[in-house]
């Protein structure tokens, strides 16, 4: 399984989807051992939602940006 690339798959998902992104805000966990649909250790799941977090901080950082730049 490619870590990275599950990260960018459900990444994708819930910045596409505003009710996945709730679900994920509520339950991280919950949420990519379903998406997955496999158990993985702990450790590797938190890995996943780090990156997930990771990839919407940074969406959103790029969207504010993009908005600042506008300004001017």
């Amino acid at each position: 399984m490619d870590i990275k690339e599950k990260i960018e798959q459900i990444a994708k998902e819930v910045l596409n989807d505003s009710d996945l992104l709730e679900k994920f805000k509520d339950e991280p966990i919950k949420f990519v051992e379903k998406k997955l649909g496999i158990d993985l250790p702990n450790d590797i799941v938190e890995k996943i939602v780090d990156g997930v977090k990771a990839a919407i901080a940074a969406d959103k950082a790029s969207d504010m940006l993009g908005a600042f730049k506008k300004l001017f």
